[in-house]
């Protein structure tokens, strides 16, 4: 049985369909799973959402206990951009 030019195309066009697929998924898997482990996890402190302002910085949402801090984080450092405290039992009056 001898292996013409066919099917070797078919061969590396399977391939290449299946990496696509794989690459799709682990672009996904990094892309979506960690806020959605930052929900829905028990732990006290957890990225919730980043987003890349430039190639060089990302706004970063970072989330411990029920305290909430926008960041700016780059090359020069870290800034704090807001904080959201949720009200507490002394914060009512």
């Amino acid at each position: 049985m001898a292996i013409d030019g066919i099917d070797i195309v078919r061969s590396l066009a399977a391939l290449a369909i299946v990496l696509g697929l794989v690459l799709l998924l682990a672009w996904a898997a990094r892309r979506f799973l960690p806020s959605i482990q930052a929900q829905t996890s028990g732990k006290r402190l957890g990225i919730i959402e980043q987003r890349a302002l430039d190639p060089r910085n990302r706004l970063v949402l970072v989330r411990h206990d029920r305290c909430e801090h926008l960041l700016v984080v780059g090359p020069a450092g870290t800034t704090v951009v807001s904080t959201d405290r949720p009200a507490g039992p002394a914060d009512e009056h």
